[in-house]
């Protein structure tokens, strides 16, 4: 069983091995884990979709891939096997989400455009944030959970279930958004979504409010109507 791991990166390749978060975790965890494989584009200015949809697509990629950005510490050194055990239970894993989907929810966690958190019984999942390794954590709600929307920090699937059904990433949205119109996707394709307990720390807390990330939440609701 393999599991490739997908990322994309500004970074040269030997500056994402030495320097970035996701390159120093994976030096770490593949030496013992051999069923690791890592896919990443490095000096990367394509959208994130060719880069995921490529590896979808490609019968020869990992039974199991995980699309992950590349400014995510991989703290939890059962990795691998957190992944194959939450795909037993769901098609599409991720580590945080909400239970629900609501008209005009901006992102995951978010019930409107004023960035106001849902409440915490319909989101699932943690995630901590910091500089380095081990950052503060981000209790969002019980987990494992089914849930209708991932946070796109990491998402996991097999690659034959995806390819099965036709689900793939929307090459519209670059960056922003291409998280919930995935999972968008895969639940009108009759996928099951869920979080799962992965311990990571990302280092960015998102890019809200900016104006690319508005004129990519327009293309979102006119695509979606909602």
């Amino acid at each position: 069983m393999i599991i490739e791991v997908i990322s994309a990166t500004r970074r040269t390749e030997p500056d994402f091995w030495r320097n970035a978060a996701l390159g120093v975790s994976l030096n770490r965890l593949a030496e013992d884990d051999k069923r690791l494989v890592a896919r990443v584009a490095y000096e990367n200015r394509a959208p994130l979709p060719d880069l995921f949809n490529m590896c979808i697509r490609d019968a020869t990629a990992g039974d199991v891939l995980v699309f992950i950005h590349d400014d995510v510490w991989i703290d939890d050194y059962y990795f691998g096997d957190r992944i194959l055990d939450a795909l037993q239970t769901f098609d599409v894993v991720g580590v945080a989400g909400n239970r629900r989907r609501l008209a005009g929810q901006s992102a995951w966690a978010f019930v409107d455009d004023a960035f106001r958190l849902d409440e915490r019984a319909n989101l699932s999942g943690a995630i901590a944030h910091g500089d380095h390794p081990f950052g503060e954590v981000s209790m969002f709600g019980a987990t494992p959970a089914e849930c209708e929307l991932l946070d796109g920090v990491l998402l996991a699937a097999r690659r034959e279930v995806l390819a099965g059904h036709g689900v793939l990433f929307d090459p519209r949205f670059d960056f922003h958004f291409y998280d919930l119109d995935f999972c968008r996707t895969a639940r009108a394709g009759g996928l099951r979504l869920g979080t799962w307990p992965i311990c990571l720390t990302h280092q960015s807390g998102g890019a809200f409010n900016t104006p690319p990330w508005h004129e990519k939440l327009r293309l979102y609701r006119e695509k979606w109507g909602t």
